[in-house]
């Protein structure tokens, strides 16, 4: 073989290389985890005077007491896994508190099969058990993490919806409003026009958003006809744009800005090692982008506004997501699916399309008592109803005789609060 068949050889596996390197480049964003940690490995693994940055930064957002030995195989690139991605209200709007509450919660699931990953989100005022509390109490699932950090969290997300939850990513408000900066902004398309922390959104026109208007479009829940699932809908929307611009070349130079953002507001237990494998492995995942919700009813918990979801629901996006996760199908029965039937058993109707009132049992309590009490409360009603009848068209039965006439004719009706359950309170 001459030099100028060597050369061409040679020529060609550069140039392979580079197409090579160039693809996983743009691909260095692993689904929603770019947003999190992978970023900070990413350009590490392709620019080695970049690693040991890369190793710190992710070193520094490791949370290790909530660590997880990984089996061998996990991050093959051929098996789906999920993570937990949380955002709390912190770090930005004079916000100091430590933990706050993690008013986005979505569990993603990375799907190589699909080449692609799915966003399933939780509403921050879902009701549930707080694993870990022996207290039995329920809570708003957002204060999970106020109460018991990443732990309790993972713990009851995985008790509500019976699916495995081992690995987490938290970002705070203040870093993901500087991540939108380094990447240069992002472009969104409004579903509603409304003006938010004095920025202005137009329904339908695309506009360019910077850390700051990013935030305010992804916090605005007041006015939104759909409450908190509006506003999940638009957190989704940052999420996969600002995954689509991270995993450009273009985001590369601001890679130091971005890693020290990162840990500086981000906490995962996803290990720099794992990380390094999830790039190698699912390079490919942020091709497609598909998203669901946990569906609620409004309720109210000791005067509290609360999302109640229904046992149904919790059933099928259990299935969903453990079908995507390979796993079989395991009926959900919880504390929340106890309580639903108790509730249902004293007339919560999940058909009503009216805020109801909705209690909380003690766990020994069983649906024969729940109804033997409300056939109880009925019959006094009953009874009562019969008595004040009597009373008013004067036929007493006490010793003395009576005449009454009722001279109000005003018909008064309790209304039924169609309430916006999000009208008060968090991020």
């Amino acid at each position: 073989m001459n030099n100028e068949d060597r050369n061409k050889i040679r020529s060609t596996r550069v140039d392979a290389q580079h197409r090579r390197r160039n693809k996983l480049i743009r691909n260095w964003i692993i689904g929603i985890l770019g947003v999190i940690c992978v970023a900070a490995v990413g350009v590490g693994l392709y620019a080695r005077h970049l690693y040991s940055t890369a190793e710190q930064a992710a070193n520094k957002a490791y949370d290790q007491e909530n660590a997880v030995k990984t089996t061998y195989g996990e991050f093959n690139g051929k098996k789906p896994f999920a993570v937990l991605l949380l955002g709390t209200d912190t770090g930005a709007l004079d916000r100091t508190d430590k933990m706050g509450n993690t008013d986005t919660l979505i569990i993603v699931v990375v799907n190589p099969k699909k080449k692609g990953y799915t966003m399933y989100s939780i509403p921050r005022d879902t009701m549930a058990d707080m694993v870990g509390d022996d207290s039995g109490d329920v809570a708003k699932i957002n204060s999970a993490y106020a109460r018991g950090g990443a732990k309790m969290t993972m713990q009851t997300v995985s008790d509500l919806l019976n699916v495995p939850v081992k690995y987490y990513a938290l970002v705070n408000m203040g870093g993901l409003m500087k991540l939108v900066n380094y990447v240069g902004g992002i472009y969104v398309t409004p579903p509603l026009t409304f003006t938010y922390s004095g920025f202005p959104f137009k329904k339908g026109v695309k506009q360019h958003l910077n850390g700051q208007a990013a935030l305010a479009y992804s916090r605005m829940r007041y006015d939104d006809p759909k409450g908190d699932y509006g506003r999940q809908l638009r957190q989704r929307e940052v999420i996969t744009k600002l995954v689509s611009k991270l995993a450009t070349t273009a985001s590369l130079k601001n890679f130091t800005k971005i890693a020290d953002n990162l840990s500086s507001n981000v906490k995962t237990n996803l290990s720099f090692q794992v990380l390094k494998s999830i790039l190698a492995n699912y390079s490919n995942c942020t091709s497609n982008a598909s998203s669901d919700y946990l569906q609620g009813y409004s309720a109210y918990i000791d005067d509290a506004a609360y999302q109640i979801a229904p046992t149904s629901e919790l059933q099928r996006l259990s299935s969903k997501i453990r079908k995507e996760l390979g796993l079989k199908t395991a009926t959900v029965s919880n504390r929340e699916t106890e309580l639903n039937k108790l509730n249902e058993a004293n007339g919560f109707d999940f058909t009503s399309g009216q805020t109801q009132t909705y209690k909380i049992y003690s766990s020994s309590t069983t649906v024969n008592e729940v109804k033997e009490k409300k056939d109880s409360k009925s019959s006094s009603k009953k009874t009562a109803a019969s008595s004040s009848a009597a009373a008013q068209s004067g036929t007493g039965t006490s010793a003395g005789t009576y005449s009454y006439s009722n001279s109000n004719n005003s018909a008064y009706s309790i209304s039924s609060y169609d309430t916006n359950p999000f009208s008060s309170g968090g991020y």
